[in-house]
């Protein structure tokens, strides 16, 4: 797991995504709305793709925007997505076999 690279306990700003901590920031009106989900942080998932397939990727975001929980995420390449809570399966902090 990594020790640097995610944000928990609070919701994203700018500098956060700017910095590489975050993916994304809620916003309204110009004021940021998100609020933290109590999950681990950073912890394994498995990004579910429309074709059925399973992506491997570190949750390094979690927020409820409005009644919606998103997540920030990055696959083992480094690609960063952001995905709601019906496309994730989080897995926990132990390396899933």
């Amino acid at each position: 797991m990594p020790d640097k690279g995610f944000i928990l306990d609070r919701a994203a700003t700018e500098k956060d995504v700017a910095d590489g901590n975050a993916i994304f920031v809620t916003k309204s009106n110009g004021i940021i709305i998100g609020r933290p989900i109590a999950i681990v942080i950073p912890q394994y998932a498995y990004l579910l793709e429309d074709n059925d397939k399973r992506r491997p990727v570190i949750v390094i975001q979690a927020e409820d925007a409005n009644g919606i929980k998103l997540f920030g995420v990055r696959d083992l390449n480094g690609k960063e997505y952001v995905t709601k809570e019906t496309d994730l399966h989080v897995l926990g902090s132990e390396l899933p076999n």
